[in-house]
């Protein structure tokens, strides 16, 4: 390196927005003073020198470091920078020359821009205009990553830069990268394939039932309001209704009574957080993180619908399959040519309140998931902290619906099992397919 008189260094997660040609008038050694008392090593200027280079690799083993890296170490190797004084960039080559070159020089905030500072006051603490170089310096909030977009505003600025590079690198031009189009691609159309293979199962597994369901749904409907009107009453296949309590006793279409266990509410909460929180975690896992946001975002969505609906709706199908168990191996009716008779006649009809219900509970969970990270944007709010409430609120509105939601399902999944006791037909493993 000693064939360059000066050498301005930056760390791979700074941003150049403004030209930094000044900073090569800078002393033998500048960066910027962080907390009023260490230097930050994201933005150097140096001046390449064999001798102090020498001098650093002999005690590289014995100065402390705070940060166990480089940062640390030139902290410990600098200890008058906190005292140096402050580059002045305007002075004239003349004005320059007339003066000693300094050993340090504190680098102005305009040369390392802490987005840390601007989340404290959502704003930038200097003349936005006169930025030259952003430092995205909060851990795991780096801007390659899509969804640090959707939380700092000051991303923008490197997304928009990213797009208008050419298309020389990875990642560059359009912010496209061409090593993971075919992914991505693959990973985006994935998920509705899967979920219409499951409904194109469930279709042909159920299709013998649907055109007797037809022909007979119309008949069904009259002769059930006839009887309504004449008795005030319900005929004896209506459908199943389900309480809210749990435990509580439930009225059958052959006029038998039946107890839900009392646990079955608990395990389905339990067991929809649970398969909420491994949805969110794979479908993080999966998306690249180096997509465009808008891209990371959808996908994300995608991906965290589908495997809930996968895997929840797979935790209904055995719900289902254990009221059917507990009603096969029970006695609720005294009476079997009729209870068969009955469930013959009311299957259809709950099997279908059942899955309007499972999608309007589904739908609304949906909309709320989608409500709550997407209300900052919408309302134009950029601080941090602000997003980050309103997306805990809507958190918790969500979680409070899907307590509600699961518990019911659960329940009207066990009594649909219970009143399928009958049917022989299999379904397939999503049971909201």
């Amino acid at each position: 390196m000693t064939n360059y008189k000066k050498v301005v260094y930056l760390d791979a997660d700074t941003i150049v927005v403004k030209s930094i040609e000044d900073l090569f008038k800078c002393g033998k050694f500048c960066a910027n003073l962080k907390h009023s008392e260490r230097l930050n090593s994201g933005v150097m200027v140096l001046e390449p020198s064999e001798a102090i280079f020498n001098d650093m690799m002999s005690k590289v083993t014995t100065l402390p470091s705070y940060t166990g890296g480089d940062q640390g170490f030139l902290n410990s190797y600098y200890t008058g920078f906190p005292n140096a004084h402050v580059f002045e960039p305007n002075l004239s080559l003349e004005e320059l020359k007339s003066r000693p070159v300094p050993e340090m020089q504190r680098l102005s905030t305009l040369y390392n821009a802490d987005v840390g500072l601007y989340m404290l006051a959502n704003k930038w603490m200097v003349n936005e205009s006169e930025l030259c170089v952003i430092h995205y310096t909060l851990g795991p909030l780096k801007p390659w990553d899509w969804w640090t977009s959707w939380l700092l505003k000051p991303v923008d600025v490197w997304q928009n830069v990213r797009e208008q590079l050419e298309e020389s690198l990875p990642g560059t031009g359009g912010g496209r990268n061409p090593n993971d189009d075919l992914l991505v691609k693959f990973l985006f159309l994935l998920p509705p394939f899967a979920l219409l293979f499951c409904y194109y199962q469930s279709f042909l597994q159920t299709r013998e039932y649907f055109g007797s369901f037809c022909r007979s749904s119309l008949c069904d409907s009259i002769r059930h309001m006839y009887y309504k009107i004449r008795y005030g009453g319900s005929l004896s296949y209506s459908g199943v209704s389900t309480s809210s309590t749990i435990g509580s006793n439930h009225q059958f279409s052959n006029g038998a009574n039946t107890k839900v266990p009392i646990y079955l509410g608990g395990i389905s909460v339990f067991v929809c957080f649970v398969v909420a929180a491994v949805s969110l975690g794979l479908a993080l896992a999966i998306v690249p993180r180096q997509v465009m946001p808008w891209t990371g975002l959808l996908m994300m969505y995608e991906w965290t619908f589908t495997l809930f609906i996968l895997l929840f709706g797979g935790y209904l199908y055995l719900v289902s399959i254990w009221g059917k168990t507990k009603a096969t191996v029970g006695s609720f009716s005294s009476d079997p040519e009729s209870l068969d008779y009955d469930s013959g006649k009311g299957h259809h009809r709950q099997g279908l309140s059942f899955d309007v219900a499972t999608w309007r509970y589904g739908l609304v969970m949906a909309f709320l998931a989608v409500a709550g990270p997407s209300l900052p944007c919408l309302l134009g709010i950029t601080a941090l902290f602000a997003r980050l409430g309103l997306m805990f609120v809507g958190g918790l509105v969500l979680a409070s619906f899907m307590t509600y939601s699961s518990e019911h399902l659960a329940i009207r999944a066990f009594l649909k099992g219970l009143e399928d006791r009958g049917n022989t037909r299999s379904r397939s493993l999503c049971f909201l397919c």
